[in-house]
């Protein structure tokens, strides 16, 4: 008997196609996993990052935040309500439903970053804010069924 055969009982037929076709679909299954728990990682990660160290420094006016404001002249005004966008964004980036538009919203402040960077600052981390983009650009398309719930949610009760 040749192993591409079908055995003679109608019970389990098993050809070598059908056990090599068993395989992908789990191996799919485990790269979909892997990449579900590799996002959700990248979202605690920068979640945790605009929390502690973006909006926390800013919030309790920390020296060199406050001086940092204070050479763009918008004070500690400025340096409240920018730790308080990026605290927000950080914890709706750890809400599952909220993490897309978290990371829509966080990404148009990082655009803000950048020029305010680029034409004011001139310092030595004017390409960070581009860089925290990319994964905040993933985490906003990876994630963008829970905009269409929350928009569903939202029309919902309206």
């Amino acid at each position: 008997m040749s192993e591409t055969t079908v055995p003679a009982t109608p019970a389990a037929p098993v050809t070598q196609a059908a056990s090599v076709t068993a395989v992908p679909s789990r191996s799919r299954t485990l790269r979909g996993r892997g990449r579900r728990i590799a996002l959700g990682a990248l979202q605690i990660v920068l979640g945790l990052f605009y929390v502690f160290a973006s909006a926390l420094p800013k919030l309790v006016a920390h020296p060199s935040a406050a001086e940092a404001f204070d050479k763009l002249g918008w004070g500690s005004t400025g340096m409240y309500v920018i730790g308080t966008l990026e605290l927000a964004g950080g914890v709706a980036l750890l809400t599952p439903l909220l993490s897309s538009v978290a990371a829509v919203a966080l990404s148009a402040l990082m655009v803000g970053a950048f020029i305010v960077n680029v034409t004011v600052v001139h310092g030595p981390y004017v390409a960070t804010p581009l860089v925290l983009i990319l994964p905040l650009a993933l985490i906003a398309w990876a994630r963008r069924s829970h905009t269409t719930e929350l928009l569903r949610l939202v029309r919902r009760g309206a």
